[in-house]
């Protein structure tokens, strides 16, 4: 008998009844069993997804799953992450909002069940790190919640590791992860886990890593890494920023918008749920984040992307020159011509649809376009039945 056969007898009730369903039979090897234990049927039992948060109302940050943040240095990545950890503890904070779990349907709206925070910095000093919690983290919290609330200093595990050897920062986080049992934690920045950013090999078993721990411990890991040095586009860096891309459930990205000086956060990527809306913020004289409208005339990238190139890939059928040299997209014609053929377009279908017959490169132009045509009146939007965003295009 080889020493991978496996009789009937030896097998649970469990195991046989899996093989049965999926229609195996017993005597697999090893490889073939471990295989089993990962089938996927239309009747197995999976735990349901769990948000921890909403913004904008759509479910964001799932338990079980990374999520990548990116953006430039001073981008205001650091200010997320702070109103993430407020929220943690805190019923809402600007458009975020606390997602109650499903074991806890029982409670009042007024009440929640706070989460644990793990925030592992590998980036700043010790003395930054506690300067963010004394004099940002704490207040905005005081600020949000108010009626004189002490800050629940005993949800949070807070580490600074820049002076721990790289080699085994990773150890100790997940370490930590198992030990502490965050709801979510926070890496700032991922980078400091790794020797080259560029070595697929490396970062493919870094990001395994953190999405078994995310699953077996059943916390979402927020992963913060800068995104790419040549502005071409604003993916996070190297080829962990790959892996990262490739792996997670949804990518954010942060942006310093001049003269201004807000910031704006908005969704690159998702699995699932489309966040359409960008959250714009300034820093308060107590140096606090707080909501700042979008910015109503042409603005400047901190990035310093060049609106004379972007216009340049445009289909120029959907570009308004005027006499002094400006330009504008008409939006009127490119969402007409988008809609042609349907009555009704997903959120997704249409920002394809524009970007496509516009040759529109980028998510910030899209999502300027699409701001205007609501200001315009073009279209209705409302949610279908699978909670997907559509967009109607109104008659005239």
């Amino acid at each position: 008998m080889k020493p991978y056969d496996i009789k009937p007898e030896t097998m649970t009730d469990a195991t046989i009844q899996e093989f049965t369903q999926a229609g195996s039979r017993p005597g697999l090897s090893p490889e073939l069993l471990e295989l089993e234990k990962t089938r996927i049927t239309s009747t197995k039992e999976l735990k349901p997804m769990e948000f921890l948060f909403s913004m904008f109302d759509e479910p964001c940050f799932p338990r079980r799953e990374l999520v990548g943040f990116t953006g430039r240095a001073k981008s205001g990545k650091t200010y997320v992450m702070s109103m993430l950890m407020v929220c943690s503890v805190a019923k809402e904070l600007m458009t975020f909002k606390h997602t109650p779990q499903p074991s806890n349907f029982s409670l009042q709206p007024s009440d929640i069940t706070p989460y644990k925070v793990l925030w592992y910095d590998t980036e700043q000093s010790d003395n930054s790190t506690q300067d963010i919690l004394k004099n940002r983290i704490i207040p905005l919290f005081c600020k949000t919640v108010g009626n004189g609330e002490a800050f629940p200093e005993e949800m949070f595990d807070i580490f600074n590791v820049r002076n721990i050897d790289r080699d085994r920062r990773e150890s100790y986080l997940v370490s930590a992860i198992e030990h502490y049992k965050p709801d979510l934690v926070i890496i700032d920045g991922l980078r400091d886990l790794v020797g080259d950013i560029n070595d697929g090999t490396v970062a493919q078993d870094l990001i395994e890593k953190l999405m078994r721990t995310a699953q077996d411990n059943d916390c979402c890991i927020v992963c913060v890494l800068h995104q790419n040095k040549s502005g071409e586009s604003r993916d996070p860096r190297g080829w962990l920023g790959t892996e990262l891309l490739n792996k997670a459930f949804d990518v954010f990205a942060t942006e310093k918008l001049m003269p201004q000086r807000i910031f704006k956060l908005e969704q690159l990527y998702t699995r699932k749920y489309d966040i359409e809306q960008c959250l714009y913020f300034s820093v308060d004289d107590d140096g606090l984040p707080c909501i700042a409208k979008a910015p109503a005339t042409s603005y400047l990238s901190a990035q310093g992307n060049n609106a004379h190139d972007e216009r340049g890939s445009l289909n120029n059928d959907y570009v308004i020159h005027h006499i002094d040299g400006s330009w504008e997209m008409d939006v009127v014609k490119l969402f007409t011509d988008a809609f042609q053929g349907h009555d009704t377009l997903t959120g997704e279908a249409l920002r394809y649809a524009v970007m496509t017959i516009g040759h529109i490169a980028t998510r910030r132009l899209y999502n300027n376009c699409l701001d205007k045509a609501m200001k315009l009146d073009l279209m209705t939007k409302s949610k279908d039945d699978r909670r997907r965003i559509e967009y109607r295009l109104k008659t005239t």
